[in-house]
């Protein structure tokens, strides 16, 4: 019985996360994250060696939840590590919000004709500032 137990929960995990990982996945792509940057950046020919890369790192994003292993980086290879994932994440609520249309939206409800480009730049800045205290001053913030 035991035996049937673990193997429905086993199924149930795999399948739940399958769905998670590709509703993530397809949010994505329905962003256009991937060739919006390469785009941008004028590197239109890696577009499927960017998203094999990100595909990669979900599955090892996702093993290393699932098994509990850990990769010894040391602090260079953590921040190097912490500054991408903090880069995918802004380029990926930039894409956001263009595709919602909210920084125009909010330039003319604010009655912003110049400087949204020094508005974008605060909002990147605050964010960061926030991060910084939260991971670096402990205590600062109670999770509790």
């Amino acid at each position: 019985m035991e035996v049937l137990k673990t193997g429905a929960l086993i199924i149930t995990g795999l399948c739940a996360g399958l769905v998670v990982s590709g509703a993530v996945f397809a949010f994505i792509a329905v962003v256009g994250i991937i060739p919006r940057l390469a785009h941008k950046s004028g590197t239109q020919r890696y577009i499927k060696f960017y998203e094999e890369c990100i595909i990669a790192g979900g599955i090892f994003g996702a093993g290393s939840l699932a098994f509990n292993y850990k990769i010894p980086i040391g602090m260079l290879g953590n921040i190097i590590t912490g500054l991408t994932y903090g880069v995918f994440l802004g380029c990926l609520a930039v894409c956001l919000a263009e595709i919602l249309n909210v920084l125009p939206v909010l330039g003319r409800r604010a009655g912003l004709q110049k400087g949204l480009g020094f508005f974008i730049i605060a909002l990147a800045a605050g964010k960061a500032a926030g991060a910084l205290i939260y991971f670096i001053v402990p205590g600062f913030i109670k999770t509790n």
